[in-house]
């Protein structure tokens, strides 16, 4: 099993930057593709970035390809999301999932764990 915590998030201007990290307790993060999804008011959660176990493949929703970049520190079993050049649509909750699989996942009900989120709010 793994808990997952998120930090970051916050209140930003259009066109600014944020970097979200899931800290995620436990000795296996190795083993877990990461996920991040997000869900605004009134909408069904999306999915927004994926990355293998090592790292060395991601994934990314057409609205954030470009401006977003998931990457992972297995050494301290965190996976972060440094978000470029925000807009107000992105505003929404931030969570981090952990899918115990080798292969990564853009449905989040192929996720095991979740995190509680961080509200992101971009201002215009």
């Amino acid at each position: 099993q793994v808990q997952l915590v998120e930090s970051g998030g916050g209140l930003v201007q259009a066109g600014g930057s944020r970097r979200l990290s899931c800290a995620a307790s436990g000795r296996t993060f190795s083993s877990y593709v990461m996920g991040w999804f997000r869900q605004a008011p009134g909408k069904e959660r999306e999915f927004v970035a994926a990355i293998t176990r090592g790292g060395g493949s991601t994934y990314y929703a057409d609205s954030v390809k470009g401006r977003f970049t998931i990457s992972r520190d297995n050494a301290k079993n965190t996976v972060y999301l440094q978000m470029n050049s925000l807009k107000p649509e992105d505003t929404a909750v931030y969570s981090c999932a952990a899918r115990s699989s080798i292969l990564a996942s853009t449905n989040k009900n192929d996720y095991n764990y979740w995190g509680q989120g961080t509200q992101v709010t971009v201002s215009s």
